[in-house]
């Protein structure tokens, strides 16, 4: 590791055990802090993490001003599950409805930011399984402790169930073969994100407000290249959550978000000059299934779409594209 990488990797990361509850109030204020978990069709899962952090961080101890689970449109009882749990759920459409909302998990964290009023803003992907309430208080207590941190990003052990076998580690294939060496390549600074594609992240809402943001699976390196620009990688860090458990994806899964990663690169690079993409790039992504003694072909579009800076939506500088009924 290069000797700029590893004193950030030294100065800027920490533990989860290092943020105790009693040093996370001692430090809070008058600091608003608000928890979003954005969902699509995770009644399974969403219930249990909601109740965590509302026993841990809201009744046992005034961490988490608001609690907000920003459901996608999910067809099974998502909304019911995590409303019972004791979450504020907001449709996707509920707010910023002057503009037609779009699909994705970048989407609805982009939503986000007009259904909560945090200072602190902390995503919770909402498939966890043995999810603990230190997830929260690992990623919010560098940013309620020091105020040049701007985000901070989960690192973990990451299991991957193969049928009834579940391995300690090895479930961030897209990160080892896409992200990390994109990463390395273009942004070296970064090279020290042991998990640049992790779900789990807080931010200031001052930052995340000037942030683009694009609406599918690269949301999470768009905005950490992004926040680089804006505010240094002095203003970045990351934390030790010892290990993540969630529902891994299939190949042809983990083929469309590497494919959605790749594109917020090359958008990226082309915005700062050292790229050029050809007009008639193309948005279609082909995959192929056995299907007896042939192939299934499954053709899916993933063109390109990206949120501005919520700031400059007049809609949201005003208020008017707030939460609705």
């Amino acid at each position: 590791m290069r000797s700029d990488v590893a004193s950030w990797f030294e100065r800027r990361g920490s533990h989860v055990t290092e943020w105790p509850v009693e040093r996370l109030v001692a430090d809070k204020g008058a600091t608003r802090v608000s928890v979003v978990l954005p969902a699509l069709d995770e009644e399974r899962t969403v219930g249990t993490i909601v109740r965590r952090i509302r026993r841990d961080l809201v009744e046992r101890a005034a961490v988490v001003d608001e609690l907000v689970v920003v459901d996608s449109g999910s067809s099974d009882a998502t909304r019911l599950v995590a409303e019972d749990a004791g979450a504020t759920v907001v449709r996707r459409g509920q707010v910023l409805d002057d503009v037609p909302p779009l699909p994705g998990k970048g989407e609805a964290l982009w939503r986000s930011l007009a259904a909560t009023t945090g200072d602190v803003v902390a995503f919770v992907d909402s498939d966890l399984r043995d999810f603990t309430s230190g997830f929260v208080r690992g990623l919010v207590g560098p940013l309620l402790a020091d105020p040049t941190v701007h985000l901070v990003k989960a690192t973990y052990d990451r299991a991957l169930r193969s049928g009834e076998t579940v391995l300690p580690a090895g479930g961030g294939r897209v990160t080892e073969l896409v992200a990390r060496p994109l990463l390395n390549l273009f942004w070296p600074q970064l090279a020290g994100f042991v998990q640049p594609l992790s779900g789990e992240y807080a931010a200031r809402r001052t930052l995340l407000e000037r942030l683009p943001f694009p609406t599918g699976y690269g949301v999470e390196v768009g905005l950490l290249v992004d926040a680089l620009r804006e505010v240094g990688l002095d203003g970045l860090a990351q934390v030790d959550l010892t290990r993540r458990k969630h529902r891994n994806s299939s190949d042809a899964a983990l083929g469309r978000m590497a494919t959605e990663i790749v594109r917020v690169v090359l958008v990226r690079l082309q915005a700062e000059g050292r790229a050029l993409l050809p007009a008639d790039l193309c948005d279609e992504l082909v995959q192929f299934t056995r299907a007896g003694d042939g192939y299934h072909v499954t053709v899916t579009d993933l063109s390109p779409h990206e949120r501005p800076p919520v700031v400059t939506l007049a809609s949201y500088t005003a208020g008017a594209g707030r939460l609705v009924p």
